[in-house]
C-alpha cells in the first residue's frame, strides 16, 4: 500500500513539473537552459509574471525530494527508524548522497527556471 501511495505521489507531481516546464519553454521558444537564462536577463524574470507557477514548482520540488510535509515513504516504516534500516555502510552513504544531490539539482533547476 505504501509503495502504491509513493508511486501516485511521484506521478502526480511529475505532471505539474511537466506542465510548468512546458509553459516556460513556450515563453522562451527554446529547450536550452542558457537561452532561458538569457531571456530572463533581457525581458523579465519568470517569477514575476508566473508567480503562481513558481510556488507550485517549489511545492512540487518539496514533494519530489520527499521533504516535509511530503515525506510519506519515510512515515510508512517509522517504527523501525524509517526505510533506511536495510542499508549499512557504503550503501547508506550512497543512498543519502543521491538524495541530497537530488535536492541540490532541483534547487538549481528552480533557480534557473524562475
Amino acid at each position: 500500500m505504501g509503495a502504491l501511495r509513493s508511486a501516485a505521489q511521484m506521478i502526480s507531481y511529475e505532471i505539474s513539473f511537466g506542465l510548468i516546464l512546458i509553459s516556460v519553454l513556450i515563453c522562451t521558444n527554446s529547450l536550452n537552459l542558457s537561452d532561458i537564462i538569457e531571456y530572463q536577463i533581457e525581458v523579465v524574470w519568470f517569477c514575476v509574471p508566473m508567480f503562481p507557477l513558481a510556488i507550485i514548482f517549489f511545492i512540487s520540488t518539496l514533494a519530489e525530494t520527499n521533504r516535509s510535509p511530503f515525506d510519506l515513504p519515510e512515515a510508512e516504516a517509522e517504527l523501525v527508524a524509517g526505510y533506511n534500516v536495510e542499508y549499512s555502510s557504503i550503501g547508506f552513504a550512497l543512498f543519502f548522497i543521491s538524495e541530497y544531490f537530488n535536492i541540490i539539482f532541483m534547487s538549481t533547476l528552480n533557480v534557473v527556471i524562475f
